[in-house]
This record gives C-alpha cells, structure tokens and sequence, in this order.
C-alpha cells in the first residue's frame, strides 16, 4: 500500500508566503524602475512645490478619468453643443447687428426724410444700403422735389 504524504501546516503557510513573495518581488522592482513623469519631476523635485499640490493633482486627474468613463456619452453631448454654440456666434452676432442697423436706419428715414411716395419694401431696401455704406437716403429729398 502507498503511504499518504502528509503536509502540516506550517509547510502550507510557508509555500503560500514563497509563493506570495515571488509572485510580489518582480512587481516591487517595476515599480522602483519606473521613470517620474517630466512635469512632477521638474514641479515637484527641481522647483519643490509641496507635496499636497501633487496629491491634489494626482486625485483630480484621478476622478477626471472616472467621469470621462462614466459619463463619456453626456460628456461628447456637451461639447459638441459648445462647439457649435461658438462655431455659429459669429453668424448669429452679425445677422442680430445687421437687423439692428436697418431698424435704426428705417426710423432715421421715417423721422427726417420726406418719404410720402416710399412703401414698406422700398424703405427697407433703403435701410440695408445705408446699413452697407450706401447714400441713397441723401438722394431722397432730391428726387422728390
């Protein structure tokens, strides 16, 4: 008959810790030959800022990329309408300046020229040729008489 090999315990626990202890050894020497990073080299170790600014930087940079990959669809969502919000402000600015000087054009003509014989079209059309550097308003009075 075979004999049973018996392991105590103690044998056990002291595989489990080498096995623990080679399984951790190449890791700890990873980690000591890593490289800083340049900024916290050249902020941290050469300049000396403390220590907590780091710390700070370090836990926001870390929650930055926990809602970036939680929250990825909302977050495109609100750029995209920023982009466009300010790719089309320039437009919408100048079309709101444009409607501005030919409503201030139109009550300039209505209030200091002769306009008896000018309909609603005709004075708009007089109105955005002032706005664009036109002088037909200075030819009104002209043509009248």
């Amino acid at each position: 008959m075979n004999k049973k090999e018996t392991i105590s315990p103690k044998e056990v626990r002291k595989q489990n810790y080498e096995d623990k202890k080679m399984n951790t050894s190449p890791n700890v020497k990873k980690s000591k030959g890593k490289d800083l990073p340049w900024w916290v080299e050249l902020l941290f170790v050469q300049i000396g800022l403390p220590d907590k600014l780091l710390i700070r930087i370090l836990r926001t940079k870390k929650k930055a990329n926990e809602i970036f990959k939680n929250d990825k669809k909302s977050l495109i969502t609100f750029l995209s309408i920023i982009f466009l919000l300010s790719y089309f402000y320039p437009v919408i600015k100048h079309a709101k300046n444009k409607l501005d000087c030919e409503a201030f054009a139109k009550n300039y003509i209505i209030k200091n020229k002769n306009i008896i014989g000018l309909n609603n079209s005709e004075l708009k059309m007089l109105s955005t040729n002032f706005c664009y550097g036109g002088e037909e308003i200075y030819e009104i009075e002209n043509l009248q008489d």
